[in-house]
């Protein structure tokens, strides 16, 4: 079972492309992930469709993504050809991590035009008759995008597989995207394969200061928001090894020495999440020559970066900032501290 993720600019013929795709592919289904975004329209209130600008934005449509692939895969097997512009990173980074977790491969390709080309096709586009406004709309949609799709083209590139279509028909096209999955030149995306917890979990971060003790931060691939280097203990495994372990996993830093520990936080179970132990250990200060030994972000690491208190508190989600806050705070008075959902309890 594998996704070939077709990427693309709007109006870079990514849909036109995918019909020809499944006719080249044995055992290929298309899937569009408009769809999903369509059922959406039907079943969310207009009013909370109305914060947002684009169905992408909404968590649901991310996750209903990832739910439906791997549900049809799960049903018909083969292969899965999915034509969706993905611009934004952070969405990338959490549908293929969510494919990734249930150990679907994504061979992601991009069909890049020149700018020219696809002003022309989106001038040319087919517009639905029984839409409202529809050739404005549509149109004008594809070429606001325009901009954001040249800002993404500095990780896309790095990212995706490119076809350059600007002299290529649809089917000329999903020629060469079979042909690149066929051998390789398409690999599988690498990003970090992390399965969804199926009860509470216990999890070790690791607090890392720098000469000026700010903290060190990661901006993880397979999930949103930053966070401190750790992850999730193994069986049988200390928790302060397994957060040594994930240091030297996520940055290349080795710990000589067992962390203290700060803080432990009961995380309480939510929706569709099981909650658990979140132990904060303090790694100590990094000298100038560990810190210049801090690995480029790699298959788990989108970015890292040493920040104060008040910076962590705009980058952190509320509840883990509240669990820096306060093993800063234990760091200071030299005691750990127990805390049930970031909050300090005895």
């Amino acid at each position: 079972m594998v996704i070939v993720w077709i990427n693309g600019a709007f109006g870079a013929g990514k849909t036109t492309t995918a019909r020809e795709l499944i006719e080249l592919i044995p055992n290929s289904t298309l899937f569009d992930p408009e769809v999903v975004g369509a059922a959406l329209t039907q079943l969310l209130p207009a009013k909370h469709l109305a914060e947002v600008g684009d169905f992408q934005d909404l968590p649901i449509w991310r996750r209903l993504v990832v739910d439906t692939a791997a549900a049809l895969l799960a049903e018909l097997g083969g292969v899965l050809v999915v034509p969706m512009t993905l611009l934004r990173q952070e969405y990338r980074d959490e549908i293929f991590g969510g494919l990734a977790a249930r150990r679907i491969p994504v061979r992601h390709v991009l069909l890049a035009p020149a700018e020219t080309i696809l002003r022309e096709r989106i001038a040319g586009r087919e517009v639905p008759p029984d839409l409202p406004d529809g050739e404005m709309r549509v149109r004008q949609w594809s070429y606001d995008h325009i901009e954001p799709y040249r800002a993404a083209l500095s990780w896309l590139a790095a990212d995706a597989h490119p076809v350059d279509t600007s002299a290529l028909t649809p089917y000329e096209t999903a020629v060469r995207v079979a042909e690149a999955v066929r051998t390789g030149d398409a690999p599988v995306c690498d990003i970090v394969q992390t399965p969804e917890p199926t009860a509470e979990t216990v999890a070790a971060g690791v607090l890392l200061f720098d000469d000026d003790d700010r903290v060190l931060l990661v901006d993880p691939t397979y999930k949103a928001g930053w966070e401190f280097p750790g992850g999730v203990v193994e069986a049988g495994e200390a928790p302060a090894r397994a957060g040594m372990r994930e240091v030297t996993e996520e940055t290349g830093i080795t710990l000589d020495e067992v962390p203290t520990l700060l803080v432990v936080d009961w995380e309480s179970p939510a929706a569709r999440a099981y909650g658990g132990l979140r132990l904060l250990f303090d790694g100590g200060r990094l000298d100038e020559q560990a810190v210049r030994g801090l690995l480029l972000p790699g298959p788990e690491l989108r970015g890292w970066r040493f920040v104060t208190e008040q910076e962590a508190a705009d980058l952190l989600p509320p509840v883990r900032f509240e669990r820096l806050r306060w093993a800063l705070r234990a760091r200071e008075r030299g005691a750990a501290l127990y805390l049930e959902a970031g909050v300090p309890l005895g």
